[in-house]
């Protein structure tokens, strides 16, 4: 029996401006409901690292008929190559361009992270509010309601709000039970900064091998600029306490575990001390037993961070955001069975993608010795002259996020 239609909007707000912050904002627009974005930044953060879409991430996007707008601002990154103390290539893994199979470690979508939070914002800002300078430091909810409390002292009620705020959730942290640690910490730690490019940089990522557990991955996303990245295992007090400290005394750090590594430490280094960019942090993944409470959601990073290895940390925000949004979409009277489904919509998802993070796994490919590096390098440059990584992509039935199907498009307020 058919449904009447819906018609009721409702007040959503978002708190996060990033990746799934918007790409929330652009379903539930397009859903009919009033949607506000607020970013503690004064201005749109459109900064960061390079990331890739992967899997059911390339598919959301390309439901959001943005896809042509990613091409149009991809990295050339041709593959990666695992180099010696003197830059020579010993193995080589290039991107997987044929259309089928799975990606390898080069995506086919390669992106600056701030490029795509600048085609999220686009695409969204003359259908939601944006908010820049401002956070939510409270909330209550009352019943159908929740009131928000922001930093600049004013207070708003809304029907629902999504806490899209990243991987220290100050959100998450409020409706989680009291000494709950949602981290799964794998006892790797990374920075990373932007470097003048020189003529030596290619358009394949050179990753570099350092006894005790310390890779240097150098990769180049522009004419002017390379980006540096500097991992390492490590379990100690330091190291995890370190990414909360001032900016000098992590460059001061980083220096220190990363001194007499070889290859182009000392420029790396050297371009450290002075770079516009620079971004030190633990890897963990966000490992919590439920995403909502009431009406507070949590999306994204927040909800569900895979970590940057798992390789689907950026498609998983984009596919969580379309799954909740459809879940609100067809469920705006209801509200609690709309949270409830999306996390059972959900779920196999982000149990698929943290499965892939293996931290024995992790620890084999940051090796502690130089005969586990040099057996490392000739399993990989066997591999390669075999071919095994390019059989292997082409010939996969599946991404990292394995068999799961994305849901249907989330449909528009008054249709079922």
């Amino acid at each position: 029996m058919a449904l009447g239609p819906r018609t009721r909007s409702l007040r959503i707000l978002v708190a996060g401006g990033g990746v799934a912050g918007p790409a929330l904002a652009f379903w539930l627009a397009r859903g009919g409901h009033r949607v506000t974005v607020v970013e503690r930044f004064p201005a749109l953060r459109a900064t960061g690292a390079q990331v890739d879409l992967r899997g059911q991430g390339i598919e959301a996007v390309r439901r959001m008929g943005l896809l042509d707008a990613v091409r149009g601002q991809l990295v050339d990154e041709a593959g990666v190559a695992f180099v010696d103390a003197r830059g020579r290539a010993r193995a080589t893994i290039m991107a997987n361009t044929s259309g089928k199979g799975r990606q390898t470690l080069t995506s086919e979508y390669e992106i600056m992270r701030g490029d795509l939070v600048r085609i999220l914002h686009d695409a969204t800002k003359d259908d939601a509010e944006y908010v820049f300078g401002t956070r939510v430091d409270g909330f209550e909810q009352d019943g159908p309601e929740v009131v928000a409390h922001f930093s600049d002292g004013t207070s708003g009620t809304f029907d629902l709000l999504v806490g899209a705020d990243g991987q220290g959730s100050r959100i998450r942290r409020a409706i989680l039970p009291e000494g709950c640690d949602p981290y799964r910490r794998i006892g790797i730690h990374m920075a990373y900064w932007f470097i003048p490019r020189i003529a030596s940089d290619s358009n394949i990522r050179d990753t570099y091998m350092v006894p005790g557990g310390r890779q240097i991955m150098r990769r180049s996303h522009n004419a002017t600029e390379t980006q540096v990245y500097f991992a390492m295992r490590e379990d100690s007090e330091e190291a995890s306490a370190i990414h909360q400290q001032p900016v000098e005394r992590q460059k001061e750090f980083w220096a220190r575990r990363f001194r007499g590594a070889g290859w182009q430490t000392e420029r790396f280094v050297e371009g450290m001390r002075g770079s516009p960019f620079f971004y030190s942090q633990e890897i963990v993944q966000v490992r919590a037993d439920t995403w909502s409470r009431g009406r507070v959601v949590l999306a994204g990073d927040a909800a569900h961070c895979a970590s940057p290895y798992s390789g689907m940390g950026i498609s998983g925000g984009l596919v969580g955001a379309h799954v909740l949004a459809g879940e609100i979409n067809r469920h705006p009277d209801d509200l609690p069975a709309a949270l409830a489904n999306y996390e059972t919509v959900l779920r196999p998802f982000v149990d698929e993608i943290q499965a892939r993070v293996n931290p024995r796994v992790l620890r084999l490919a940051m090796p502690v010795s130089r005969s586990a590096i040099g057996a490392f390098r000739s399993a990989t440059a066997l591999a390669c002259f075999l071919r095994v990584p390019d059989f292997v992509a082409r010939h996969a039935k599946e991404d990292r996020g394995g068999d799961w199907r994305l849901p249907g498009i989330p449909a528009p307020l008054g249709r079922v």
